[in-house]
């Protein structure tokens, strides 16, 4: 047995490898436990359940988003281009076991599985948030509302497809994703621009109040 005290990305690593063998469903704690020569008690310092390690996997892929947004001159690119270059970071730290990536999907989708699935939907608005943050995207008010429903649509498609997407470094998903962002800041400049005259007109026809009158 092993003394040295097991590493949560170990862990992760033996759970990742044994599900490329015999498929995510399959992997049990006491497999992982016996790959690694520690005891189960060694794992559950680290993890409650076997589900934990699924939000062990997907935090990589949020690191790995996060780290995407450091290079100079990131932030001097155009928004669209900051979202797209982010989500492809998120979709490659995961690309080394993409099949095992969708068999957790999968799993979680099951019927009966509430327990799980509740939690993916926080799982889901933390990676978005973290997804504004790294973007720098700074809207307020009914402009963050929409816009951080539209990022969840695009992600949510774009992971769906990045899922099932066999193309060389996942072209056919950053097509996608280019496509659903470039819509989605048509779409954004087209109800926030054409609203700013109506607001000018507004203040150009707004009679003064009385505090505001030039004094004599």
């Amino acid at each position: 047995m092993n003394t040295a005290a097991p590493a949560r990305d170990d862990i992760v690593d033996a759970a990742l490898l044994i599900a490329e063998r015999i498929g995510w469903e399959a992997v049990r704690l006491h497999q992982v436990a016996a790959q690694l020569g520690i005891t189960l008690d060694d794992i559950r310092r680290h993890f409650r359940e076997k589900e934990e390690l699924v939000d062990a996997w997907f935090d990589r892929a949020d690191a790995a988003m996060l780290q995407a947004a450091t290079p100079p001159g990131f932030t001097q690119q155009p928004a669209r281009l900051r979202l797209q270059q982010l989500m492809m970071a998120w979709f490659a730290a995961l690309a080394p076991h993409r099949r095992v990536t969708r068999d957790m999907i999968l799993g979680k989708l099951e019927p009966g599985h509430l327990h799980v699935q509740i939690p993916g939907l926080l799982r889901v608005s933390r990676t978005v948030q973290w997804l504004r943050e790294a973007a720098g995207r700074d809207a307020t008010f009914v402009r963050r509302a929409l816009e951080e429903t539209a990022l969840t649509t695009i992600y949510l498609a774009s992971f769906a497809h990045w899922l099932n997407d066999e193309s060389l470094d996942a072209e056919r998903t950053r097509r996608f994703v280019e496509r659903r962002l470039t819509e989605a800041e048509r779409l954004d400049q087209l109800v926030f621009r054409s609203a700013s005259p109506a607001r000018a007109d507004e203040a150009a026809t707004r009679k003064p109040r009385a505090d505001e009158m030039p004094r004599p």
